[in-house]
């Protein structure tokens, strides 16, 4: 069986411009506050805010000293969020695409 796929210049003049620009402001939204979330974390969190992290220890389970909290945001936590967000994005933009019927088949 053979698919055919509708190209997404079909879809979006399919639309109408008030919806198209709804659509790219609502994605817009989601992209400027993921992007501050993003920030706060990597550069907030990871640099500016390191040293009053750092009086927070995680316990280590080999028994020991563990490690602090704002080492793990500039090692490790500031990865973790930017991939939970790269799922958050797809999440909310495959509903934003379902509400303005923008999909590709």
């Amino acid at each position: 069986m053979k698919k055919t796929f509708v190209s997404t210049n079909q879809n979006i003049d399919a639309m109408e411009k008030g919806k198209l620009q709804e659509y790219w402001q609502t994605n817009l939204k989601y992209l400027i506050g993921l992007l501050v979330v993003w920030f706060v974390v990597s550069y907030g969190f990871g640099i500016l805010l390191a040293e009053p992290l750092n009086a927070v220890r995680f316990p280590e389970w080999t028994g020991g000293g563990g490690f602090k909290l704002g080492f793990w945001f500039a090692q490790q936590g500031s990865i973790y969020v930017f991939v939970v967000l790269i799922f958050v994005y797809v999440g909310l933009m495959n509903r934003l695409d379902r509400k303005y019927d923008v999909r590709e088949d």
